[in-house]
């Protein structure tokens, strides 16, 4: 499987999306900075976390606009899987890639912890070596990860079966107590209307390894390399 990551100013986390890509695919990404126009031809493309610009407008909002962004939404258009984690969840929303929009947590203040997750779907390339309902801990690192949208766009995603995750207990029910930032109907995750391309607020490659104190989210990637390769 082949795969780049876009780099944009304030990226914090392509590095370890990186090492995540290439220990299980086999193959080394392509790291991609945000002023170039072009890259080669690849199975992936990811966006990583961080705070692209500083957050300074808003979260992935200038992002958004950097000059590779067009070459990303072009592949999009033609059917490119693209993983979008954290800050990068918010330059697809941004980009229009995704509806809806991602808000300051509601309890307004920067949240860094392990979560527990529903797992929505196994259908996608994304969570094909997951089962259904599967509970999973992921480590999360927002202070906008609030998932909102009107309703008209929540009855869509449900419908469609388009929610990837979803924030809950150990025991899979997803309360409020469970839910880390608010977001509506504690939704961790979304995909576009193809199912091609995924957002989530959840770090996977910080759980791609037993060092790190998890591999749930190796999982991920694993069933990337399977659909992908």
């Amino acid at each position: 499987m082949k795969s780049c990551v876009i780099v944009f100013p304030g990226s914090n986390c392509e590095r370890d999306m990186k090492i995540a890509l290439r220990d299980i695919s086999g193959s080394e990404p392509e790291m991609v900075w945000h002023a170039d126009s072009d890259f080669q031809n690849v199975d992936l493309i990811v966006l990583p976390g961080g705070f692209s610009y500083g957050d300074y407008l808003r979260c992935g909002a200038m992002a958004s606009k950097s000059k590779i962004m067009k070459e990303v939404v072009g592949r999009a258009k033609k059917g490119v899987p693209i993983l979008g984690v954290c800050n990068g969840f918010q330059i697809l929303v941004e980009s229009g890639l995704l509806p809806g929009t991602l808000i300051r947590n509601s309890g307004i203040k920067y949240v860094c912890k392990d979560v527990n997750l529903t797992v929505e779907s196994n259908d996608t390339i994304f969570t094909n070596n997951y089962s259904f309902n599967d509970v999973i801990r992921i480590p999360i690192a927002h202070r906008d990860g609030n998932y909102f949208a009107e309703n008209s766009i929540i009855k869509q995603l449900e419908d469609e079966t388009r929610i990837a995750f979803r924030y809950a207990d150990k025991d899979g029910n997803h309360t409020k107590e469970a839910n880390p930032n608010g977001s509506q109907k504690n939704i961790a995750g979304i995909y576009n209307k193809a199912k091609s391309i995924l957002g989530m607020m959840p770090h996977p490659e910080r759980f791609s390894d037993p060092l790190l104190g998890g591999c749930d989210g190796k999982l991920l990637f694993e069933g990337l390399v399977k659909a992908l390769s």
